[in-house]
């Protein structure tokens, strides 16, 4: 029996972030981008959220790569975790690259990884793959997708893209190798499916550069600009008219400054002479020749953007009459943070400018026309969206019914689920452990569930602890109860509360002695049982109750 091909995905489906694709075929694995996600607003505590990697754990001696289509975090966000436990060479182009090494040295990895760069049109032999990067348009340099070849076929995997024929560097997405595969024969397309719901085509990202002109032009006032810190393209703008209009550019922000690090000495990003200045400098110069780059477009709170509005930042305070461009859009989860930090601006009497006003931002993902055009070019076999949550795949496998492609050769797949591909068949079978692993601090994957639940529970209702003495002779109780609680009721204001508490735990004490109960954990639970049902009559409340009895 002919070999299959198989395509996991272990994050990125049904879900925004923490993109995972690995193929398998003949033995020999390979993984497509390792991101990471942002934590739900109750995931108290939570940092990141990374795949699980148990799968790629169990099978390291099979895999023979790692292959980036670009550098957001969404994509390479968790490769130091895996790092931890996998090591193999990993395969970027040169901005990636850059921006993946950053992220290893700040683990302590640099030394123990592989990390080769590529350029757009190469071929890399991987075990049984050959994987092909193809140069695509997106909102950072230097992004690509992939023809990935094995004996069962062809399978191009678009990564995050756009078509964008008027770039600010690097050219137009390459839609003429595209078009050739697809001429050859594609067995499987996977596309991102981001903007799948937007008609239309998405703007270029030059069009932005007109605003920012008509924004400069004139402006007497100092000017604040916040964007995507990996966007380099849109600073490289940013600073370009900044030069126009004789202004100094200071920039603030740690991810700001690592990438414009990186992409100027890559030569993605090429900066004036004499334009930019640090930032302590600007105090000496006049307002209409400061613009200021910071980090902060998503309200972040300890981004300098909101350090700024907050009166928090050390070198940066807000003066009335600023004008402070957002230069992108609010991810979704993030638009309270984002309102609480133009309200703060407001009160500083700043001038808020953002992209409902003016063209200030564009997509660097894909609408429905250019989807088509993909679609049109590499005339797919099978049809796998990925990159999107279930209404955006379910959009897209719409998009493709429309574009001639049989219902039943489109697969909606989930993260853990096994597709296999012959040359003439696909199907999903079986499935392989997937998930969501918690990272909290230097913690990845010691918060659970249950810990989130307890989390939950304790910020929203609070905690009340029970303390007893009881001799461990005869069971009699020495001192207390005494009841202590946090986050639950202001303990001063509500002494009578706390003295009913406490007859409550008498009352549940004295029955386990009349009941002959002696086992400590059956006290516990007759105290909390007593406490939680008492409260709930009372306050129609449920904190979490821990009941703790100390042996004398």
């Amino acid at each position: 029996m002919a070999e299959k091909l198989k395509i996991i995905s272990l994050g990125g489906l049904n879900e925004i972030g923490k993109n995972l694709t690995v193929y398998e075929y003949g033995g020999d694995m390979i993984i497509v981008d390792v991101g990471m996600g942002f934590p739900d607003d109750d995931m108290y505590g939570i940092d990141v959220v990374i795949p699980d990697f148990s799968y790629l754990i169990k099978n390291k001696d099979r895999i023979r790569g790692i292959f980036l289509t670009h550098g957001h975090e969404d994509h390479i966000g968790s490769l130091p975790y895996l790092l931890r436990d996998v090591n193999v060479p990993i395969y970027a182009t040169r901005m990636t690259a850059g921006l993946v090494k950053l992220k290893l040295e700040e683990h302590r990895l640099v030394s123990k990884t592989k990390l080769i760069t590529c350029e757009a049109g190469e071929t890399v032999k991987a075990g049984k793959f050959s994987v092909e990067f193809i140069h695509v348009n997106h909102s950072i340099a230097d992004a690509c997708g992939f023809a990935i070849k094995c004996a069962v076929g062809t399978v191009i995997h678009t990564g995050d893209f756009k078509i964008d024929p008027t770039p600010i560097q690097g050219g137009m997405i390459d839609l003429g190798r595209l078009g050739q595969l697809g001429k050859e024969g594609v067995l499987a397309l996977l596309a991102d499916s981001t903007n799948v719901e937007r008609p239309g085509f998405t703007k270029s990202e030059r069009s932005v550069g007109d605003s920012f002109d008509a924004l400069f032009r004139g402006c007497e006032q100092r000017i604040i600009v916040t964007t995507f810190a990996s966007n380099v393209d849109r600073i490289q703008q940013i600073i370009d008219v900044a030069a126009r209009y004789g202004r100094k550019v200071a920039v603030t922000g740690r991810s700001m400054e690592n990438a414009m690090k990186v992409s100027t000495e890559l030569g993605y990003m090429k900066i004036p002479d004499g334009v930019l200045v640090d930032l302590a400098h600007i105090k000496s110069l006049p307002k209409n020749k400061i613009c200021i780059i910071t980090t902060g477009s998503q309200g972040e709170t300890m981004s300098a953007l909101t350090r700024m509005a907050f009166n928090t930042h050390r070198q940066v305070d807000i003066q009335a009459g600023d004008r402070v461009i957002l230069s992108a859009s609010a991810i979704p989860g993030n638009e309270n943070a984002i309102g609480s930090v133009i309200n703060e601006l407001y009160r500083k009497d700043a001038e808020v400018v953002n992209e409902r006003d003016r063209a200030l931002h564009v997509s660097g993902h894909a609408c429905q026309e250019e989807l088509k055009i993909i679609h049109a070019l590499v005339k797919p076999k099978f049809f796998i969206p990925v990159h999107g949550e279930q209404r955006m795949l379910k959009t897209h496998a719409k998009l493709a019914q429309q574009m001639g492609m049989p219902p039943k050769n489109i697969i909606i797949s989930d993260i853990g689920k096994v597709i296999e591909l012959t040359a003439n068949s696909a199907k999903i079978n079986g499935t392989v452990p997937a998930g969501r692993v918690f990272v909290d601090g230097y913690g990845v994957g010691d918060v659970g569930s249950v810990v989130l639940r307890d989390r939950k529970h304790l910020a929203e209702d609070g905690m009340i602890v029970v303390v007893v003495s009881m001799s461990g002779e005869d069971g009699s109780v020495v001192s207390g109860p005494d009841i202590i609680t946090r986050g639950f009721v202001y303990v001063k204001e509500s002494e009578g509360l706390m003295e009913e508490l406490r007859k409550v735990a008498v009352n549940a004490l004295e029955n386990c002695q009349r009941d002959s109960l002696t086992d400590w954990a059956a006290i516990k639970s007759e105290i909390k049982n007593a406490i939680s049902s008492f409260l709930y009559k009372k306050t129609k409340r449920n904190p979490m109750i821990l009941p703790v009895i100390m042996e004398v």
